[in-house]
């Protein structure tokens, strides 16, 4: 974990105009800079970036914040990983804390595998260019597909000899290690313990990180060059860096246009991908001819929700498309299929069309799941009512795993009037699957749970583990229902223990609501709490007067204090739980030597705090509406003692009555109505909340009649 005062140091050094216009032309107007969004497409600057505040902002798509987030948002990367990079701009030493010594083996070998595939990438492409066989086997063969130079420089293509040891012999002569050779896969060893290359006479297709590490090659055998050989493709074996699971090829190259066009094209090999950037289309990933996981789909939704499969029109295309359909709907993507027209697959279709023409052809052609599905699978079935009943059931089996419920319906309807048949036979149907689904997770979490205890019981250093429980191990049936089985969570890294250790939110308990949890933002109490959450992160450690104690002398009241005292009085809280930690962590670190809330929270180790710190700072001063000409306009810090403790009385009273509302719309429900105990519950809480509305209005000088009926 990085420590705070080193934190500190980068975001001193870190300077948001230096950083932010290695990726945007700026230009100055007035105090800021202005410049083109780097995160949406538009023809007019809208991006704004204050030097003097350290924060950027796009007033068309809304993203922006201080230098961190612009790196997190622009390399799509977290919130470590943008201030490493930082430190790295900047040349500041990152201290973190000390790694054990298995730790620090792991890390040393992890760093020594990368450093290994790094010079073998630059071999690579140093033979492509500078070898006699490089340029006249590789470089024709990669010309021939239509590839351009710089399109050959920028995914870092290159070329190994058909000599079956020049790698291994050049490598070790430049002291690599043998054992990094085998663990990388660049190299394997024979039963005479000689090293021989794997990638030998082969097109060499590096493979990226996220982050731009080469993590991994693939090899194309070039017929010409290379005989007796079978395999067309081959790829690195899984290594202690490597796990094909996990990776997209073109994924580095492709994350910033997967976010600025909110889609992401999935095709299935090297070339595909290299094509398809070739034809001005950036936005696109593969499989590597492996089938697709939930790993790789969840790293595509890091970037968007929106995804295209693109395949070949032949049969197998066809049949890969239908595998991966299900996978892609359980992680809630919303899925489209373009099949392109038969004989042509994305690499041959793109070198035949330019980016507009291949754009026209998608949109024209791309089709949701279930119209693709039935369309595919009808025509399969014909008039047989087997088949049509498998089919019906496949379908069924893809709405299922939808996660959100109103698209689940959407497609219900629709696969309704597709197939013909009673929308109610086919929720009956989802529904059915649904529950089983979940009643075989709620097993498959039971059974895992069992065996975490049963190893519990196990004596150290013994090497059997019990078969079946005894009497004692025998665990109680859980009362938890299928719908929430209680999963014992994976333990967290140090890290995260450390962070949760200092940033934990309170207990969802604490808090009793009945409002929902989203779609508040245009509510007025919602709007009234995020304009005291931005006094309490711009001045909460400022005084706002004095109050004499009893003993008659003055205390210094803070607006922290202020917001704090006036919530607890009447037993009220924020209601949005990012803001009750920030609240909580005012009052922690109020009394802390130096402590700042703004640079408390705009360094904050949480990104989502430190990012709503920085929406919160923006357009720091405003116009008092208590001022005449010829005086001196206040600033919000000057009017402190007057509008802090008014906000807090608005927002109070606003909660309130929004809570006595939706307190009221649960107690008419017929679920609840019919649940005495529920129903005694929800009226205490309703009469509370009308207590504390009488009392804040009593302070007014108002007085307010109860009803009756309550």
């Amino acid at each position: 974990m990085i420590d705070q005062a080193t934190i500190d140091r980068i975001l001193d050094a870190a300077q948001i105009v230096d950083v932010v216009s290695e990726f945007v032309t700026l230009r100055r107007r007035g105090v800021n800079y202005i410049g083109l969004c780097p995160f949406h497409n538009e023809k007019t600057p809208s991006f704004s970036v204050s030097p003097s505040k350290g924060l950027c902002k796009c007033f068309s798509c809304g993203k922006g914040g201080n230098v961190v987030h612009f790196i997190m948002e622009h390399e799509q990367l977290s919130y470590y990983e943008a201030l490493k990079w930082l430190a790295k701009k900047y040349n500041i030493e990152i201290k973190e804390r000390e790694l054990t010594e298995e730790e620090k083996q792991a890390h040393s070998l992890r760093e020594s595998l990368f450093v290994v595939n790094q010079f073998a990438a630059e071999y690579f492409q140093n033979i492509l260019y500078n070898h006699i066989d490089g340029q006249r086997i590789g470089m024709t063969y990669l010309r021939s597909r239509g590839f351009r130079d710089d399109i050959i420089k920028k995914f870092q293509l290159g070329y190994s000899l058909d000599n079956r040891d020049a790698l291994a012999r050049t490598a070790l002569q430049k002291g690599y290690k043998q054992e990094f050779l085998v663990k990388t896969g660049l190299c394997y060893r024979k039963d005479d313990g000689t090293l021989h290359d794997r990638f030998w006479g082969r097109v060499i297709f590096p493979v990226h990180t996220l982050s731009g590490k080469v993590v991994a090659f693939g090899g194309r055998v070039l017929n010409a060059a290379t005989k007796n050989v079978q395999m067309k493709y081959v790829n690195s074996p899984e290594s202690e860096i490597y796990h094909k699971s996990r990776e997209l090829y073109g994924i580095y190259f492709a994350k910033q246009e997967i976010v600025r066009q909110d889609r992401c094209f999935l095709v299935e090999g090297y070339t595909d991908v290299i094509s398809m950037h070739q034809s001005g289309i950036e936005n696109v990933v593969a499989s590597s001819g492996t089938a697709l996981t939930s790993e790789q789909i969840r790293l595509i939704h890091r970037f968007t929700n929106n995804i295209t499969v693109l395949y070949d029109g032949d049969g197998a295309g066809i049949k890969a498309s239908i595998r991966g359909i299900d996978m892609l709907l359980e992680e809630g993507m919303n899925v489209k299929i373009c099949l392109l027209p038969d004989g042509d697959d994305p690499d041959s279709f793109a070198r035949k069309h330019n980016a507009t023409d291949y754009q026209a052809y998608i949109n024209e052609h791309e089709v949701d799941f279930i119209r693709f599905k039935t369309n595919l699978l009808m025509e399969e079935a014909g008039k047989d009512p087997i088949k049509r009943a498998g089919l019906i059931s496949s379908i069924v089996k893809s709405i299922s795993v939808i996660p959100d419920a109103i698209v689940r319906s959407v497609y219900t309807r629709e696969c309704s009037q597709l197939l013909q048949m009673e929308e109610k036979i086919l929720i009956e149907a989802v529904a059915k699957l649904i529950e089983q689904a979940k009643e075989n997770k709620f097993k498959d979490a039971q059974r895992k749970q069992q065996q975490a205890l049963r190893a519990q019981h196990v004596p150290q250093g013994s090497a059997e583990t019990p078969a079946t429980p005894t009497s004692t191990d025998k665990q109680p049936e859980s009362p938890v229902p299928p719908e929430s089985p209680e999963i014992l969570p994976p333990a967290p890294s140090d890290e995260q223990a450390a962070l949760s250790s200092e940033t934990s939110p309170a207990p969802a308990n604490e808090y009793l609501s009945y409002i929902p949890l989203e779609g508040n933002e245009q509510k007025v109490f919602y709007l009234r709490e995020q304009a005291l959450v931005r006094m309490l992160i711009r001045y909460g450690e400022k005084v706002m007067c004095y109050l004499e104690d009893e003993n008659g002398a003055e205390q210094p009241l803070t607006v922290i204090e202020c917001i704090s005292t006036g919530l607890k009085e009447d037993e009220l809280q924020f209601h949005n739980a990012l803001d009750r930690r920030v609240l909580k962590e005012a009052e922690m670190h109020l009394q802390d030597t130096g402590f700042v809330a703004e640079r408390y929270f705009l360094s904050h180790p949480d990104p989502d705090i430190s990012k709503l710190a920085a929406e919160m700072v923006s357009d720091r001063y405003q116009l008092s509406k208590y001022h005449s000409k010829g005086q001196k306009i206040l600033t919000d810090e000057e009017r402190l003692y007057e509008l802090v403790p008014r906000l807090l009385i608005d927002f109070k009273m606003s909660i309130v009555e929004e809570e006595m509302k939706h307190t009221m719309q649960a107690l008419n429900n017929p679920d609840v109505y019919n649940d005495p105990q529920k129903c005694q519950e929800i009226m205490k809480h309703y009469r509370e909340l009308q207590l504390i509305q009488i009392s804040m209005v009593q302070k007014a000088g108002d007085r307010v009649v109860l009803p009756s009926s309550i």
